[in-house]
Parts: C-alpha cells; structure tokens; sequence
C-alpha cells in the first residue's frame, strides 16, 4: 500500500502525554522544539528519527521547530556538514521555523552568562591538566576531590577568565569550570568544564574567540535564549539534565526550556558513530559519506529510499524510553511497501544472454511493438512501448538445459512466457568453449502475446530485453556492508567490514525507455529488485543503478 502523509510522526507517546499535560495544566501555552546537530558529519538514521520527533511535534501542535548548530568545536565541524544537513532535512519533508541558527551566534551572551556565575561564586578557572581533571573527577564508587583553584577568589577568576579569552593560556593550560559538587553521586555534576581554549579558525566566527564553551554550558542557553520548550534527547543525556537544570537555575534568563530523553534509534547493521564513520571515508573503504550502503540519511537517498519511507520507519518504532535494537528488515519493509505501490515498472537483463526467435516474421510472430502499463495499478503512471525483435536478451539464471519440476523458467522442451510477450519453447543451445550457455533458440507460439492459447500452458514468465534495442548500464547491487549486526560496538571497525558488500555489473541490458530515466528516478526492475538512478555518477554518456532492496524479505523467505 501506499504510504500517506506522515510527516508528522508524533502521533502519541509519552512526550505527548507531557505536552499535552503542561498545556492543560497551562505551564505551556505554545510548543516550540529544536533540532540540534552538531556540524561534524552527516546525519544519519537515528537523526531522522530525532527529525521527525521534534518537527513533527511542531507539526501536531501548531508549533514551531528551529534548526540550531552545535557548533561548539571549531576543530571538527565544517561547512559542508551544514549545507549536508540543512539538505537532509528539507528532503525529509521539513521546514524549520525562521532562519538557520547557531550556537556561535550566542557566543557573546554565554560569555557573559558564565561571568555571572563566576560573580555568584559558582564557576572557577583550573590549571590542573585534563588528566588531573580526570583523576581528580574520582569514580563511581568514589567521590572526586577538589582542585587546588577550586577556591581562587572571584576577582581573580574573572582575571585569568579574561586572560584565557585573550589568548593567554595555551590550550589545555586553564579552562572554566562550574562549581558544584565534587562527591555528587553524578559525575556530570562534579565541576564540570563549561568553557576550554581552542586556537582554532571557527566556520562562523572566524577568529573572534579562542575559548569555546562546552555542549552542556551551551545547550541549555540556546534552548532558553530561543524559548524552546521542549527540549528532546536521547537518554545517554539523562544524568545531564542535572547540569541543564542547573545552569538555568543558577543564571539571570527568564525562559525556563525543559528537557526530556527518549530511546536511541539502535538499528542492525548501521552505524552511528560519526567517528567511525568519518574512518571508512577517510580510508576510502566506503564512497563517502553517501555511500548507498550506510545509513546515512544521504546515503539512503542516493540508495533510493524516500522520505516517506524513512517518515514511516520511524513512525512505526516509536517513541519510548526502551532501549532495543530494530531489525533492518523493518527498514526495507517501509522503502518496500513504497516503492511498490509507487514505483514504475522496467525490464533490465543484469547477467545476459542471447535468446533468438527461429520462427520471428512468421505468421503470427510478426508483432514487434506492445504497449504496456507503468504500473499494475495506477493508470495514472501511464504506458510505455515494449519492442521484440527476433533476438532479445533474457537471464543466464532463466535457462537451462535440464532442471527439475520445481524450476519455473526456460529448459529445454518447455515453455515459458516472455514478460508482456509471446509463449516461447526452447528447442537448444550454444555454448561457448567453457561450455557456458551463450545462446538459446526457442520458437514462439504464434499469436500469444497477451493471450492463452489452447495446447499451450507455461511453466513461468521471465523478462527480457530486445537486443535490438536497449540500453547498457551500470547496475551496482549492494549486501550488508557489515558481518557483525551491532558493528558500533567492534574495536576494529575492519574487522566487520565484508569486502564483498559491492558487485558492479557494468553490461547490464535495460529496456529502452530507462534512457528518459532522470536522477533519483527509482523502478522496479521486474523479478529483480527496486533500483533507483545513481544521483553521483550518473552522466549523459552512462546510466547508473543502484539496487534500493530486493523484492521480497529474503530473510523471511528462507525462514
């Protein structure tokens, strides 16, 4: 079945059971949520979930949802992971509310929120290194202890704060630290760091700072200074929120943002970690970042998933505090029930060989030309012309000499019927000097196409392509690019790397039509697959397919 529209995926769950509440209750009486990505990667499926959550909140509620970065480390982060994203979410089907912001556009007001809490006695300057800091932190089982700083006067704060912000501490030297607790039974408590020194060109502000503040200092004052009101993360952030509540209590800004964490999306055979993600392009093991094998979200797309698809996905695992891991099977059955319902249907011989017609101009085997519909469903997709001559190519894989019963395709003395076309029986064979099956002759049932003809019952239908006239493309058919199905926690990403994960067909024969195919067109190639127009390095010259997921879940069928 189709997909509906389900750009809002928030339909009900405990977030909504919150906002609903805050609004009757009237501690709320407008929804405003973020979508925070740091600029250091490109985004991949468990940010469309986050996508979907905080846009579609802001749909479901008449809201709004801004697009901030994070962009907090000048070392990592790149323009070109902020046009990426920005991309990404407008393909997702979102729009976000007013202009594009970034954290760096508050720099000057976080620097002035975190003098305030030097002036309350709450924030320090500490000159133990970071593995002093580290150390000093303690455990889990054991507090931390205070640093020797921890009690430098507040006039002399502010001084070595103003010295760190002129460039006076080399990086690593000082940083700023909040002052809270250092026996807190939560580590994120006890004295975090909330700004460091970094001597590094930043993509918005060039070089006006060489302190940054840190992702816990910082999230919390973007939320409020934007008025966010709900404030959504994952639960690795749980502890955090501590810290977020605690900034915001300890600081003169009216806005009062709450946040909540919900699950993780944990998938099979998908990795999220930026890191190592960057390592296999960096090292050439994938064809970056949009790689049709990793679940970025570009990848996906060049890959032929649509946004409707990934929408669906994520509205069918919910929203929870659970953490489970969801099998990608899940995935492709959403891009599957898709490209099913919308996708035009092609003919494409990936592994060809010969078929001749002997008995083509015959009587009754003259009819060169069938119209055929788009889809089996949906007049609306329109027809096309199908052409047959007196060779065609069909599958090596739709032919045999011999085969038993349960073989449904061409053998010879058998009959099949070609897709759209006439009923054929194969009567032999040329090999070449490997004894591999080049050419196959058949004779066609005269005045078979779109007919059953009495005497004349076929076994199967396979496809075929009119080696008359076709064209020739590159079709690349993609496995799981890893062995282990949770690669996000192996040492050695290498070591789950399958080098097999790529096959590169580069004589595949297409049915003519596919040369009016456009970038990012997706089809079903009949008894083959779902395929979608390689938006890379498809030309003019040369067509480029990419197989999205195969007709059926194979994992069930073998089942």
């Amino acid at each position: 079945m189709a997909l509906e529209d389900n750009s809002s995926v928030a339909i009900h769950n405990f977030i909504t059971d919150i906002i609903d509440n805050d609004l009757k209750e009237g501690k709320e009486d407008h929804v405003a949520t973020r979508f925070p990505p740091e600029p250091n990667g490109y985004l991949h499926i468990g940010h469309a979930k986050s996508i979907c959550l905080n846009f579609g909140l802001a749909k479901q509620y008449n809201g709004t949802c801004n697009l901030r970065f994070d962009d907090t480390n000048p070392v990592k982060e790149d323009v070109e992971y902020i046009n990426s994203i920005q991309k990404d979410v407008q393909w997702l089907g979102f729009t976000w509310n007013g202009e594009v912001r970034y954290s760096s556009s508050y720099f000057d007001q976080l620097f002035g929120y975190a003098l305030e809490l030097i002036n309350k006695g709450l924030a320090y300057v500490d000159e133990l290194s970071v593995d002093e800091i580290r150390e000093y932190r303690g455990t889990l089982k054991e507090p931390g202890k205070n640093s020797p700083y921890r009690d430098r006067s507040v006039e002399e704060n502010l001084a070595l704060f103003m010295q760190m912000k002129e460039g006076k501490f080399q990086e690593g030297k000082a940083c700023l630290r909040a002052k809270i607790d250092m026996a807190s039974p939560y580590m994120c408590m006890r004295d975090p760091v909330l700004y460091r020194v970094r001597f590094a060109t930043h993509a918005m502000t060039q070089d006006k700072w060489c302190i940054y503040p840190m992702y816990d200092f910082t999230h919390c004052i973007s939320d409020a200074i934007e008025g966010i009101t709900h404030s959504i993360c994952t639960l690795e952030f749980q502890d955090n929120r501590r810290l977020y509540d605690w900034v915001l209590d300890n600081i003169s800004i009216k806005s009062r943002p709450h946040q909540y964490e919900m699950s993780r999306l944990n998938l099979e055979y998908s990795l999220t970690s930026k890191r190592k993600l960057n390592f296999l392009v960096e090292n050439g093991i994938v064809d970056g970042w949009d790689d049709p094998r990793l679940t970025t979200i570009s990848g996906l797309r060049r890959r032929g998933y649509s946004a409707a698809s990934i929408r669906e996905f994520c509205r069918r695992i919910g929203v929870t505090k659970q953490e489970n891991t969801v099998e990608m099977s899940a995935l492709e059955s959403c891009v599957r029930e898709d490209l099913n319902a919308n996708a035009k249907r092609a003919m494409a011989v990936l592994h060809p060989i010969l078929l001749v017609i002997d008995n083509f101009g015959q009587e009754g085997v003259t009819q060169t030309q069938v119209e055929v519909a788009n889809h089996p469903e949906k007049a609306e997709l329109g027809t096309r012309t199908i052409t047959i001559s007196k060779e065609l190519y069909i599958d090596e894989a739709d032919f045999k000499e011999e085969a038993n019963k349960q073989y449904k395709r061409l053998k010879l003395g058998h009959e099949v019927r070609l897709r759209h076309g006439y009923i054929v029986k194969a009567v032999s064979c040329e090999k070449d000097e490997n004894g591999k099956v080049t050419v196959v002759h058949v004779e066609a049932v005269p005045n078979s196409i779109g007919k059953d003809v009495e005497g004349h019952k076929p076994k199967g239908v396979i496809h075929f392509v009119d080696a008359n006239n076709y064209i020739e493309a590159q079709v690349n058919l993609y496995s799981k690019l890893f062995t282990d199905p949770n690669p996000g926690s192996v040492d050695d990403i290498m070591s789950c790397v399958d080098k097999n994960s790529l096959t590169i067909i580069n004589n595949a024969k297409l049915e003519a039509s596919l040369a009016n195919a456009k970038v990012l067109d997706t089809f079903q190639f009949e008894r083959e697959g779902y395929f979608c127009v390689d938006e890379k390095y498809t030309t003019a010259e040369k067509k480029v397919f990419n197989l999205t997921v195969a007709l059926r879940d194979t994992k069930k069928v073998n089942s």
